[in-house]
């Protein structure tokens, strides 16, 4: 089979090459009748015949040097035009070279004509074949194509353009631009027809069913408002991707047309880390992640191994999301950088021990915890023995087997908390600035919001909602929280654990609030519904333990944060506390988990001070 396509390939292009022969035979006979006005003198024509002999070789060499019989022309774009017309310029030059240097007798004029009219037909000749290609190609045959505009008259736009009817992806029929000395012009015969403000009045005008983003510098904050604008129209919204990576050859890899997702919509201006701080303290070191299967130490982990550590250990007691992690790290990192899975629980100190005693970890990122606010509210005492005792496990186990550098992720939740999660949060920040200085490791805890599409969060659970038919639940209607993607947090968790200060909690700065029914209201539009009109979202009151609204510090830390070398991390200072009292505190909650006492919520009020539960039940 594999030699039958050979043959065909090769055939095309033995096709070619003799259909590039005849056209520029003619574009000469007719170069030359227009250089005698219309007359075709014979003893001329002779000489012209006489002269393809070397004509004729100098254009199909000048073909194969500039590769034009290996060019894709269904895939063609500009370039590979631009392309064709450089090697029939260059073949013309050579054929006015070699008819004055060698005294050929031909007029120069024929010769520029010819290659002027060659490159005039191939153009024409390949340009209809890729149409015919796209159509044969076609995915859906006997269906119209989509009506699409293009956000961008730029480069981006012409690679979306021809992709779109390469691919019979939609049919680009309007270009929408910031730029205003673009406004009228046209790309691929594409018009310019209006700014981004006016997407929905375009889309309205021209009955417009799907909208491609296609600006390589559009990102952040800007990408998030543009797809705003998007939804509002109600089309099926895409974007183009433009890989960093290079390929096997070492280019670019190409950019990628696809869905827009929810982190486009919510995205901030792209996180800039100082990698060499964190190749510091990572390269080469042996690293261990708890509760390295969840969302973010999933995360963490794939940041990790970017930064080429002599071993990473994965602590998880999850066993099918470790093996999952571990499976994806090869086959995005290969076999060179170790990889071990260690499955345990932080509760257990005995396993923490005997783990750290095998791989003697010098970095440890603790994310280990129970997150989830309305369970916790219900079975406070086990919140308190994995989040509380198991911060403080792995801390006195690190410590005993040197570990150099040890991480806890923390929560915004933990500032003046509301619920048994964020109580148990601020303790273990409170673990870390005690305890932990007691230590020779640089201990520090790193405090951020809510992450996108992490475990049981807020947009998952709403598309699961749509997914059923709805309704979509927002708690309160003027509930906020913040956000940030997965990827953001575990590298800004990263360049947090590169600095030095101990027992400081840095917080991240996690932009600006968003407002959950701002959030619900676009995930409908995202998935094509109008809100309250085809899908329902319906206010069911706040949830036991719930904020309407999360903050990042607590009073006394903001008088005294300052921002560290990168703009995104700020550190709070340790907040002094009397540490007999919190240490007497911290026996005293050992011994109710154990009993698993009802009074243990008044107890984290003892505790925490600022933890005031908005639910005065006592729950076992």
């Amino acid at each position: 089979m594999e030699k039958k396509v050979n043959a065909g390939r090769i055939l095309r292009k033995i096709a070619l090459v003799i259909l590039d022969a005849i056209v520029v035979f003619c574009a000469s006979v007719v170069a030359l009748v227009l250089r005698n006005e219309f007359t075709l003198p014979q003893a001329e024509l002779a000489l012209l015949c006489d002269a393809m002999m070397w004509v004729i070789p100098c254009y199909l060499v000048a073909n194969f040097l500039g590769g034009i019989y290996w060019i894709l022309w269904r895939y063609a774009r500009s370039k590979e035009y631009i392309r064709l017309c450089i090697t029939c310029a260059c073949a013309a030059a050579a054929t006015v070279a070699l008819n004055v240097v060698f005294k050929m007798g031909l007029y120069n004029s024929v010769l520029i004509l010819t290659g002027a009219y060659t490159f005039g037909v191939i153009t024409v000749m390949r340009y209809i074949w890729r149409r015919v290609q796209i159509h044969k190609h076609s995915p859906v045959k006997g269906v119209s194509p989509r009506r699409t505009m293009i956000v961008g008259a730029g480069e981006g736009a012409a690679w979306a353009i021809d992709n779109c009817r390469a691919q019979r992806y939609g049919d680009p029929v309007a270009l929408v631009d910031d730029d205003v000395s673009k406004q009228g012009l046209r790309i691929s015969g594409v018009p310019v027809m209006g700014t981004i403000d006016e997407i929905p009045a375009v889309a309205e005008k021209m009955n417009i069913e799907d909208i491609v983003i296609a600006i390589p510098s559009l990102t952040g904050k800007r990408l998030g408002e543009v797809a705003g604008i998007c939804l509002t129209t109600k089309c099926r919204v895409r974007t183009v991707s433009y890989p960093r990576e290079v390929g096997a050859d070492g280019k670019p890899k190409a950019p990628v047309m696809r869905r827009l997702n929810l982190a486009d919509m919510l995205s901030r201006d792209e996180i800039r880390l100082d990698n060499a701080k964190i190749s510091e303290y990572i390269e080469g070191r042996t690293v261990m992640v708890t509760g390295g299967g969840g969302s973010i130490g999933s995360e963490i982990c794939r940041q990790v191994m970017r930064f080429k550590p002599r071993h990473l250990v994965i602590f998880e007691i999850y066993e099918n999301c470790a093996y999952e992690l571990l499976y994806e790290l090869r086959r995005m990192f290969g076999n060179d950088i170790p990889v071990s899975i260690m499955i345990g629980s932080v509760r257990d100190r005995a396993r923490l021990d005997d783990v750290m005693d095998k791989f003697k970890p010098e970095v440890v990122f603790h994310a280990a915890a129970h997150k989830h606010v309305p369970l916790m509210e219900d079975s406070p005492n086990e919140a308190v023995k994995n989040n509380v005792f198991g911060t403080r496990n792995t801390l006195l186990s690190a410590a005993a087997h040197n570990v150099e550098r040890f991480i806890i992720l923390s929560t915004d939740k933990a500032v003046n908390p509301t619920n048994v999660m964020g109580a148990t949060k601020r303790i273990t920040e409170m673990i870390i600035q005690t305890l932990g200085k007691n230590t020779n490791m640089k201990c520090m805890a790193v405090r951020f919001g809510n992450v996108l599409g992490s475990h049981g969060s807020v947009i998952p659970l709403m598309e699961g909602q749509i997914r059923s038919g709805g309704p979509v639940t927002v708690t309160h209607p003027d509930i906020t929280r913040y956000f940030m993607t997965i990827p953001e947090a575990a590298q800004l968790v990263l360049q947090a654990g590169s600095n030095g200060q101990d027992g400081a909690i840095y917080v991240l700065d996690m932009g600006q609030p968003v407002k959950i029914m701002d959030l619900a209201l676009r995930l409908v539009r995202f998935y094509g519904y109008e809100p309250n009109v085809d899908m329902e979202i319906k206010i069911t009151g706040l949830r036991p333990g719930e904020k309407l609204y999360e903050e990042l510090l607590m009073d006394q830390e903001a008088d005294a944060m300052t921002r560290t070398a990168h703009d995104l991390i700020f550190v709070a200072p340790p907040i002094p506390m009397e540490e007999n009292v919190f240490l007497r505190q911290l026996g005293d909650l050992e011994t109710m988990c154990e009993e698993n006492s009802a009074d243990i919520v008044e107890k984290l009020k003892e505790t925490v001070s600022t933890f005031h539960p908005q639910n005065e039940r006592k729950v076992g």
